[in-house]
């Protein structure tokens, strides 16, 4: 999203863009870091970044007058640290970019777990989701409907590859082999806007948890939508 997107759906759930105390970056790709620039321009606030992913990033775009360049605190995936009160968890996931990882954000009552752009779900992303209070999960494409889509074939085995995006199947498949059964609520995210849709990706996801009998309040998140607020 663009910086002026980030703050319209901001204000749509009541906050403001200056309220941002810090950003943590998953990965180089330009779908996930094209508003950084301008957004450090506007906030002055420290962005988090694995060592390897900075060097992917140009941060001289992100300099400005009034605040100085951009203050980038680099880590190596897997690495510990922390944001105000926060406890940050970095891990790494499969994804064709040069170091992508997840997060875990740790406060005084509550953990949170952020796994998107992967191709599977090895069994460090499913220690690490063990134990949160809610996760953030990529359930990316509809296999049938990313093989009769749009895309050149090449760009398909890309997304269907073993470092691609995680499909409806595979996120179920994890739903049903290792997913903590104490995981309050699963939000469902990264959604193609060709390649699936909210319904397909729901009712996937919910036959997994009824065949498991799980607890967990599933919620599907829609491209160009901000979500609803979840509140610990």
């Amino acid at each position: 999203m663009s910086a002026r997107e980030t703050a319209a759906r901001l204000e749509a759930i009541g906050e403001r863009l200056d309220a941002i105390d810090a950003i943590l970056v998953t990965h180089e790709h330009s779908d996930h870091v094209c508003g950084l620039p301008v957004l450090l321009k506007k906030l002055g606030v420290p962005v988090y970044v694995s060592e390897i992913t900075s060097r992917q990033i140009d941060w001289s775009e992100a300099e400005s007058k009034k605040r100085g360049a951009a203050v980038v605190r680099t880590f190596a995936a897997g690495a510990e640290f922390t944001v105000g009160e926060f406890k940050v968890q970095s891990f790494s996931v499969p994804h064709d970019a040069v170091d992508a990882c997840g997060f875990t954000v740790a406060g005084p009552a509550m953990k949170i777990g952020l796994a998107m752009d992967l191709g599977y779900v090895p069994e460090n992303v499913r220690y690490q989701l063990d134990g949160c209070e809610l996760v953030v999960l990529e359930s990316n494409h509809d296999l049938e409907m990313l093989k009769v889509g749009p895309y050149p074939w090449a760009l398909k085995q890309r997304v269907m590859g073993r470092r691609g995006h995680l499909s409806n199947d595979l996120a179920a498949e994890y739903l049903l082999e290792s997913f903590d059964a104490r995981v309050g609520t699963l939000v469902l995210g990264h959604l193609s806007e060709q390649n699936n849709h909210p319904e397909i990706a729901r009712m996937v996801a919910q036959q997994a948890i009824e065949r498991r009998a799980l607890r967990t309040r599933l919620v599907v998140t829609e491209p160009r939508k901000q979500s609803e607020v979840f509140s610990f």
